[in-house]
C-alpha cells in the first residue's frame, strides 16, 4: 500500500495546467525509502508464485549413451531480496533496482537409459545473483486518477545450480550444466511478468485516492492535480487543486490561489502545505450555501451569564426596548454578508468576517418584532490542528466592531451593546462554530493511510504539516 502511495504522488494529470495549486505535497527521500520497504515486501510475496514448468528431454552422456530425463513438480521454497534501491528519476518517475537476490526450489526427477534402466529421486535448485531493474511509469485515467504500468524491466539470473538426490543422481550430475541453463532461462522469463503483475495490482488501490473528498452535506474538496509533479533526485512535489466546492455544483470563487513554496526540509516522510486559498474557498462555499448564519435564543446563553436575551436586559442599555416591548424574550440573527477571509502569517492564523446582527422581540404569539440591525466586524484567531486524516481548528475572538445599520426603536449609542454582543459571540456563536471546526476537514489520503506524529505550523500564506506515514493492511 505504501508503494501505491508513492506512485500516486508521481501521477501526471493536467486538468488545470498553469494555475497555482491550493495544496502542495512533498515526498522526501525518507518517505521514498519507507515506500520501498513495503513495496519490496509486496514484490517478494509475488515472486513466491514463480512456477517452473516440467522439463523433459534427452541428453547423450558418455559412455552410457542416450539418457531420457524429466523434471517435475518444481516449486519455490524460499526467496530473498537482500539488496534493493529505489530512487526518483528527475522528470520521469521511479526506478527500482534489486541485486543479489536468491531463490531455492525443490522438485522430482526421473531418468531412463540403456532402454530398460529407470530411476528417480529429488533435486534442489539454488538460484543466485538474481537482478531486477525497472522503471514504473504513471499516467492519468479518464477520471483524473493515476494508473501505473511497468516499463523497461530487465531481469537476469547469474546462476542456477542443481543438486540431485537419490538413485542415480551421480548420472544427472554429469549433465547438470545443461539443466542449470534451462532452469535459469525459465526463471528469467517469469520475473518481469511477475513485476508487471505487482505494479498493475496497485491500480485498484490507487483508485482509493480521495480526489473528491466529501466534507459534509454541503461541501467537498477536490484534490486533483494542477500540473505535472516536480521531481528532483531527492524529493518530489505534487501540486493539487485543494479547493472546496458545493456538492454537485462546482463554481469557482472570485479569487485565485497565490503562489507559495515549501521550505527545504526533509526530516519527515511527507509535507503537506494547505494555502489560504483552500481555507477561503471553504468560506466561499459555506457562505454561498447560506449556512453562515445562526439564530441565538436565551436558552443558548449559559445560565451563569449576567446577560439574558430579553427586553429587560437590553432595556437597561436601550430604554425604548423595555418600554415598547416589556417582559419579552429576544432572538438574535447573526449572519455573514460577505465571504469570511483567512490569512496566514508566521505562527498566526486570522479570520476576518463581516456581517449583521438583527435583534427581534418574540411576541407571546411567536411573532418576531424587529428591534434593530447592527453591522458587525470581527477578527478571530484560529488555532489549527491535525487529528487523524483531518485538519481542524478552534477560534478565539480578538476584536469586534459594531455600528448601527437600522433601528426600529429610535436612536441609541451602539457602544452600550458592546459587552452584551461580545458575550454572545464568546459564549454562544464561536463555541457552536468550534464544534463544527473540531470535526475537521479531510486531507489528501490514500487507502488505509495513517499520519505519525504530525506537526502543524503556520507559515506565510499557508499552513505546513510535516509528518511520517504508516499504512495498515
Amino acid at each position: 500500500m505504501a508503494l501505491s502511495w508513492l506512485l500516486v504522488l508521481l501521477a501526471v494529470t493536467s486538468t488545470t495546467l498553469g494555475t497555482n495549486p491550493g495544496v502542495t505535497v512533498r515526498l522526501t527521500n525518507k518517505g521514498l525509502q519507507y515506500g520501498k520497504q513495503l513495496g519490496i515486501a509486496a514484490l517478494q510475496e509475488k515472486l513466491k508464485s514463480v512456477q517452473i514448468p516440467d522439463f523433459s528431454g534427452s541428453q547423450r552422456v558418455s559412455p552410457i549413451g542416450k539418457v531420457k530425463y524429466s523434471l517435475t513438480n518444481i516449486r519455490l521454497v524460499n526467496v530473498g531480496l537482500p539488496r534493493s534501491a529505489v530512487d526518483l528519476v528527475p522528470g520521469t518517475g521511479v526506478r527500482l533496482t534489486i541485486g543479489e537476490a536468491f531463490m531455492n526450489l525443490h522438485g522430482n526427477w526421473r531418468v531412463k537409459y540403456l532402454r530398460i534402466i529407470k530411476d528417480s529421486g529429488s533435486f534442489d535448485v539454488s538460484v543466485n545473483g538474481l537482478t531486477i531493474s525497472t522503471v514504473i511509469a504513471v499516467k492519468s485515467d479518464a477520471a483524473g486518477r493515476p494508473v501505473v504500468s511497468n516499463t523497461n524491466c530487465v531481469a537476469n539470473v547469474a546462476s542456477a545450480k542443481v543438486k540431485f538426490h537419490g538413485g542415480a543422481s551421480w548420472l544427472y550430475n554429469l549433465f547438470s550444466k545443461f539443466i542449470n541453463k534451462a532452469l535459469r532461462n525459465a526463471l528469467q522469463k517469469q520475473i518481469c511478468p511477475l513485476v508487471d503483475k505487482t505494479v498493475i495490482g496497485l491500480n485498484p488501490k490507487l483508485q482509493t485516492l480521495n480526489v473528491l473528498a466529501k466534507v459534509d452535506k454541503y461541501a467537498e474538496i477536490e484534490y486533483s492535480m494542477t500540473s505535472s509533479p516536480v521531481i528532483s533526485q531527492s524529493s518530489l512535489e505534487l501540486n493539487l487543486k485543494g479547493e472546496f466546492y458545493n456538492i454537485g455544483k462546482h463554481q469557482e470563487p472570485p479569487f485565485t490561489p497565490a503562489a507559495f513554496s515549501l521550505p527545504s526540509e526533509n526530516n519527515n516522510m511527507l509535507y503537506m502545505a494547505l494555502s489560504a486559498f483552500t481555507a477561503n474557498s471553504a468560506g466561499f462555499v459555506y457562505n454561498k450555501a447560506g449556512i453562515l448564519s445562526l439564530y441565538v435564543t436565551d436558552d443558548m446563553v449559559p445560565k451563569a451569564s449576567p446577560f439574558r436575551l430579553d427586553t429587560k436586559t437590553f432595556g437597561v442599555f436601550i430604554p425604548q426596548i423595555a418600554k415598547q416591548f416589556p417582559g419579552l424574550k429576544m432572538k438574535l440573527l447573526v449572519r455573514t454578508d460577505k465571504n469570511p477571509t483567512i490569512t496566514f502569517q508566521p505562527n498566526k492564523a486570522t479570520v476576518e468576517a463581516t456581517g449583521t446582527v438583527t435583534a427581534y422581540a418574540i411576541q407571546t404569539n411567536g411573532t418576531l418584532s424587529p428591534l434593530f440591525v447592527l453591522n458587525l466586524e470581527t477578527s478571530v484567531s484560529a488555532d489549527m490542528f491535525v487529528r487523524g486524516l483531518n485538519v481542524g481548528g478552534r477560534l478565539t475572538l480578538n476584536q469586534m466592531k459594531l455600528s448601527v445599520g437600522t433601528s426600529y426603536v429610535g436612536e441609541f449609542s451602539v457602544g452600550v451593546l458592546d459587552s452584551v454582543l461580545r458575550t454572545v459571540l464568546k459564549l454562544v456563536v464561536i463555541p457552536i462554530v468550534n464544534v463544527q471546526l473540531d470535526k475537521g476537514y479531510p486531507l489528501p489520503a490514500l487507502g488505509k493511510m495513517n499520519l505519525v506524529n504530525p506537526q502543524l505550523r503556520i507559515m506565510k500564506d499557508y499552513m505546513l504539516i510535516g509528518t511520517d506515514v504508516q499504512f495498515t493492511s
